[in-house]
């Protein structure tokens, strides 16, 4: 009786392939084909320069801005829109009849009056990740737009990241089968964070930095995503209040996932995800978000698609894009409220599971805890 295997098979020694064609898939951030927008943009802090950066990019108009501190607001419009006009409170952007579209940057806790306020008077919401701190929140604002009959999107934007969104549209398509995992590792210095108010967030790294990446095993498992087990820990020598390291293993229906955030890492970053499925698999490598490599490998042989674009900030482009895609077409965006509730529930699964120690069903934990 022979042996089941030979030296190669217990040693996983790949197999030699050959070079092929990458697949052509949608990766690029949707356009419309009509519709020109005037935007009303709602926060101008840090991360607003790459919302207004993206538009100015895109062409589109941004007529009105507003910030609490009038200044910060005067320098973002003097940098990326000249033409916008600065308003005292964040009501008269609402009351303008010439804004279409509000996007609204500001922190959770100081959002959803304005996202309330904005659908009630029947305007277009780009809302800020991550959307809310209460799925029961949320999924009243979702009903809102729908009674109202406006568009709600939120700016997950790492969904049009190039190596991100070629892995997503490659993996829809049935590229590589069906999916059977998703293995996400990013290793990086969070440490910037530290004395900032992001360092008074306890789960900075589970849920507002690891949105970005339960969104993307959720763009891709969808409903199949059953529960989450999750850690984090503060890493030796850190100077953040807050834990930087943590991880977390996703139960799905014939599937599994699973997250890695080393956030205290000063030297040699890198970021790596894997996409496995029954015909094939999808992989990207790089030192950082925006240097990627992405290889496709199926029976017939490896493909290296050459991707054009940037996280930053094409995928700012790619969540206002596909929101106003949806106006015109008058349809659900692929980045709405709605679906995006279930990114959440899995970043809340997650730190409620931190808390406990347990495995914890998406869904059971209805708000962020800390």
């Amino acid at each position: 009786m022979s042996d089941a295997g030979d030296s190669d098979t217990y040693a996983l020694k790949a197999a030699e392939l050959p070079e092929i064609a990458a697949p052509d898939v949608a990766y690029k951030p949707p356009m419309p084909q009509h519709l020109k927008p005037r935007i009303g943009v709602i926060g101008t802090g840090g991360i607003s320069g790459s919302h207004l950066d993206a538009y100015r990019k895109a062409g589109w108009q941004v007529a009105a801005m507003w910030n609490r501190t009038p200044a910060k607001a005067e320098e973002k419009a003097a940098e990326y829109c000249p033409q916008a006009r600065i308003e005292q409170d964040w009501q008269a952007i609402l009351s303008n009849p010439d804004i279409d579209v509000v996007d609204i940057t500001l922190h959770p806790e100081h959002r959803t009056e304005i996202i309330e306020s904005a659908l009630n008077v029947g305007k277009h919401v780009l809302s800020q990740k991550p959307f809310v701190t209460d799925l029961d929140t949320g999924m009243d604002l979702v009903k809102l737009a729908q009674d109202k009959g406006v568009k709600l999107a939120v700016n997950q934007n790492a969904r049009w990241a190039p190596y991100f969104a070629f892995m997503r549209e490659a993996a829809r398509a049935g590229h590589i089968g069906q999916v059977l995992s998703i293995h996400l590792n990013v290793h990086w210095n969070h440490g910037w964070t530290a004395g900032t108010p992001f360092d008074e967030i306890e789960d900075l790294i589970l849920y507002d930095f690891g949105v970005h990446w339960f969104d993307f095993v959720n763009s891709i498992l969808g409903d199949r995503v059953e529960s989450v087990f999750a850690s984090a820990l503060r890493g030796a020598g850190q100077a953040n209040k807050v834990p930087l390291l943590a991880q977390a293993m996703v139960r799905a229906d014939g599937a599994q996932a699973s997250l890695v955030f080393d956030g205290g890492i000063p030297h040699g970053p890198r970021d790596t995800t894997f996409v496995g499925g029954t015909a094939g698999s999808i992989q990207s490598d790089g030192p950082d978000l925006g240097q990627q490599r992405v290889t496709m490998t199926t029976p017939d042989g490896i493909a290296r698609p050459e991707l054009e674009g940037d996280w930053f900030n094409d995928g700012f482009m790619g969540t206002m894009g596909e929101l106003l895609c949806a106006i015109e077409d008058d349809r659900e965006p692929s980045n709405g409220a709605a679906e995006n509730l279930r990114s959440l529930a899995m970043a809340f699964a997650a730190v409620r599971s931190r808390i406990t120690g347990k495995e914890v069903a998406v869904g059971a934990a209805r708000r962020l805890e800390s």
